[in-house]
């Protein structure tokens, strides 16, 4: 079974390219499953279950998504392995741009669309930055010019990375993504001992732990403070 880690912002367009590149990875006979994740809500399963793909879904509710995927990992992996899938695909949204879902030796790709703005790329952090596929999405609305710009930018912030676009509503570019993140010589049995390429973000505060009230007396753990005094003549 291949494993591979799809993350991105919110309404990037994760969905529509997963979908378009499972009909294409469909196409060579291979059994391909689902498991997305989740903080509050998402009814992508339903479309999944539509296109008659296996899914399950996972909502972190108050917890960092982050570390509710690695705390799960392991699990979803045994249960892709019980449904006989030839390839497994963990979806994510990165909600604070900070999050590092990508496991090392395991395929990652991170979705991201040409609308989000032209310094979008330097502002996300290990899931763009470590990212083996970056997909980039809506290049139809954009002018060729623009699509350039952003293509560069995210080049510049991680140069190491296949860059491709992908059009959600069409599908053109799916096919081609789907021919690189099939391996059949690959076989994942386990991600038990594995490591991610990057540590989690970290937060162990009171408002972790569910304080609501504000001030320095109600700030326990783990604190930063911004530097707010009056700069020298």
């Amino acid at each position: 079974m291949n494993l591979i880690t799809i993350s991105g912002p919110p309404s990037s367009g994760k969905t529509s390219v997963i979908l378009k590149t499972i009909a294409a990875l469909h196409q060579r006979g291979l059994t391909v499953g689902v498991v997305k994740f989740d903080c509050l809500y998402t009814d992508d399963d339903v479309l999944y279950k539509k296109a008659g793909i296996p899914v399950k879904k996972g909502l972190s509710g108050s917890l960092c998504p982050d570390h509710y995927f690695v705390s799960n990992i392991e699990e979803v992996v045994q249960w892709g392995r019980k449904q006989e899938l030839d390839v497994l695909i963990t979806e994510s949204a990165g909600l604070c741009n900070r999050c590092s879902p990508y496991i090392k030796d395991i395929k990652s790709v991170c979705v991201i669309d040409n609308l989000s703005g032209i310094n979008t790329p330097k502002k996300i952090g290990p899931m763009l930055k470590s990212a083996d596929i970056v997909v980039i999405t809506k290049g139809d609305i954009v002018s060729q010019a623009e699509r350039e710009v952003f293509a560069s930018k995210v080049h510049s912030v991680n140069p190491k990375a296949i860059i491709m676009h992908i059009n959600g509503l069409t599908g053109q570019g799916a096919f081609e993504l789907s021919t690189l993140l099939y391996d059949e010589k690959e076989d994942v049995e386990t991600v038990k001992g594995k490591e991610l390429r990057f540590s989690m973000p970290s937060a162990l505060c009171s408002y972790c732990l569910g304080e609501r009230r504000i001030g320095e007396d109600y700030q326990m753990g783990n604190v930063r403070k911004m530097k707010l005094g009056e700069e020298d003549d």
